[in-house]
């Protein structure tokens, strides 16, 4: 059973000295954003984070490569499955952010999306649709420049 919970996965990695952000485009809705997907039954929020990575990109990481963030944000629940799914008294619900720096591995795209770009800060910050994507974009890459991550 799905969660009452999103996460958000950004990644990132840097090229020639600068930072550059996987941003991908969802093929239904037509849009761009981060990964982001939901836990299953009592699956913590970085195993849904890793889940949700290797589903979206075929990428596998260890636990110690995600990074949270302190990026945090709600979501109406009608958002993300369409219906009360928790009951009619649930309206909200929370999504967490993550990143990793995933080096050059390869991506491979799942059938969500219908492509997926590297871009630079400034140029994810336009093509972004969703604020809470473009909060968690400019912790990361405040935490990146001043090396806090």
């Amino acid at each position: 059973m799905r969660a009452p919970y999103q996460t958000l996965i950004i990644l990132y990695k840097e090229e020639r000295n600068n930072f550059l952000y996987g941003v991908f485009y969802r093929k239904e809705e037509n849009f761009w954003q981060f990964i982001s997907g939901g836990g299953e039954d009592s699956e913590q929020k970085e195993d849904t984070a890793i889940r949700e990575l290797e589903e979206e990109t075929k990428i596998k990481i260890e636990k110690e490569k995600l990074r949270k963030l302190d990026s945090f944000s709600t979501i109406p629940v009608v958002n993300i499955t369409g219906e009360f799914a928790w009951g009619e008294n649930v309206f909200v619900v929370p999504e967490y952010t993550f990143a990793v720096d995933i080096n050059n591995e390869e991506v491979i795209l799942s059938d969500e999306h219908k492509a997926m770009e590297w871009m630079t800060y400034e140029e994810a910050m336009i093509k972004l649709k969703f604020d809470s994507n473009k909060t968690a974009l400019w912790e990361l890459n405040e935490k990146l420049k001043r090396k806090k991550l």
